[in-house]
């Protein structure tokens, strides 16, 4: 695997072998700090480090110049100056990055209709049905880098592969702005030196487990019976990491997710001890849920909060409501409700709020009158708010004024890897 700076990729170039092979899984190199230089080009070439400015807040990602001094995607904001203190801190812009995937993903539906988005800066594609019309999977695979490098100005990386799993870690092998082909019959040869930590799916804390035991490869997971690796990693997971290992995964581009949760989170610059500004906290957290809610014309029927204490220990708690709901107030309330469950046994660093069990909106029974019918209005104003400001814009009048709630804007489910 790479080192997650590009000095160690790995491609293939244009007219390899890709028998066998159907699926792509396209990933954007650095997106965030590739849209820093699409919208800034003087900081083309430079470390350029995504997220904001204040010491409590962690990085969101970092070009590949940044990279090499260290700096990687989770790493708190502190760490990364003194490890790259020559660095270019940009505050991320969120809905550029949104703009900008939508771009992307609007070309791989030119080439095929089977595209399933894992993040904002990377899909699957099955292309199997668009041979005759483009060509070969790896002929697809130039054509999609050359298309998104003219017409959006940033690069991606794309691995060629007979399942999803194989491409994955090609596209991440050939990082950044490559490509790299696994024909089918070469699979076995491609996984069996590669590290147990590059398989996708087998988390840090797994593939510690069977370091531990002396499983280091791919390979060393197909020499190991069945019995050891249940006994590692329980028998569901080793059984599939066993069949991942041979080469199988019988997983399809899949063209829609219903979203399971939404929820939003915040960090604060300074701890907080006070038991009514967390609550209050909480209100405008549910407020933000609940824009989300509507907007994807869904209701929640679970709340759930996250509490982390300044120890970093982490509690959360959750409840199902009586009746599914997308309001903001309703959101708030059940949140106020558990966090009254909790003992502060130190102050809070992070405070969160999730909505689960979500279904389409007006799926329960129509009561005869609107309990709600005051927040809604509420709720209107707000959504209102959202679509002309941004939903990171709306607040309640009582957090008018508040400077110091949080350390750094955090997008939901954006995720940047590469």
């Amino acid at each position: 695997m790479g080192r997650g700076d590009g000095s160690s990729r790995v491609f293939s170039l244009p007219g390899d072998d890709d028998a066998g092979t159907s699926i792509l899984h396209v990933d954007m190199d650095a997106f965030y700090a590739s849209v820093a230089v699409l919208d800034d080009p003087s900081l083309g070439g430079k470390p350029i480090i995504i997220g904001a400015p204040e010491g409590r807040s962690v990085v969101s990602s970092a070009s590949y110049e940044a990279r090499r001094f260290g700096v990687r995607a989770a790493m708190p904001m502190g760490q990364a100056i003194r490890l790259c203190p020559q660095g270019i801190i940009v505050n991320p812009s969120f809905h550029r990055y949104i703009e900008v995937s939508k771009q992307v993903m609007e070309i791989f539906q030119r080439f095929t209709p089977l595209v399933e988005p894992l993040s904002i800066d990377e899909a699957f594609l099955d292309v199997s049905g668009a041979r005759r019309l483009w060509g070969s999977p790896g002929e697809i695979a130039t054509l999609i880098r050359e298309t998104v490098e003219r017409e959006v100005g940033i690069t991606c990386s794309v691995g060629v592969a007979a399942t999803k799993h194989v491409a994955k870690m090609a596209s991440t092998l050939c990082k950044p702005n490559g490509m790299l082909f696994v024909p089918e019959a070469q699979t076995l040869g491609f996984l069996g030196p590669r590290s147990v930590r590059q398989m996708w799916g087998v988390g840090p804390k797994a593939s510690e487990a069977l370091e531990n035991r002396g499983i280091r490869t791919i390979a060393d997971v197909r020499a190991t019976p069945q019995a050891a690796l249940n006994r590692v990693l329980g028998p569901a997971m080793g059984a599939r990491v066993r069949e991942l290992a041979h080469g199988v995964d019988e997983r399809i581009v899949v063209t829609e997710h219903a979203e399971k949760s939404i929820g939003h989170e915040e960090t604060f610059e300074h701890d907080v001890a006070d038991p009514e500004r967390l609550r209050s906290e909480l209100l405008r957290l549910a407020d933000r849920v609940g824009i989300r809610l509507r907007k994807a014309g869904v209701e929640s029927r679970t709340i759930a909060i996250k509490v982390r204490f300044n120890d970093f220990t982490t509690l959360s708690r959750s409840q199902t409501l009586p009746e599914p709901t997308d309001v903001g107030m309703r959101i708030a309330d059940a949140a106020r409700d558990l966090f009254a469950t909790l003992d502060l046994i130190a102050p809070v660093r992070l405070i969160g709020v999730r909505a689960e069990k979500l279904q389409p909106k007006g799926g329960s029974a129509l009561a005869l009158w609107d309990d709600d019918e005051d927040w809604r209005r509420v709720d209107d104003a707000l959504d209102d708010a959202a679509e002309r400001f941004g939903s990171g814009a709306v607040t309640r009048a009582a957090f008018i004024g508040r400077t110091d709630r949080y350390a750094a804007p955090r997008a939901p489910k954006l995720d940047d890897r590469g």
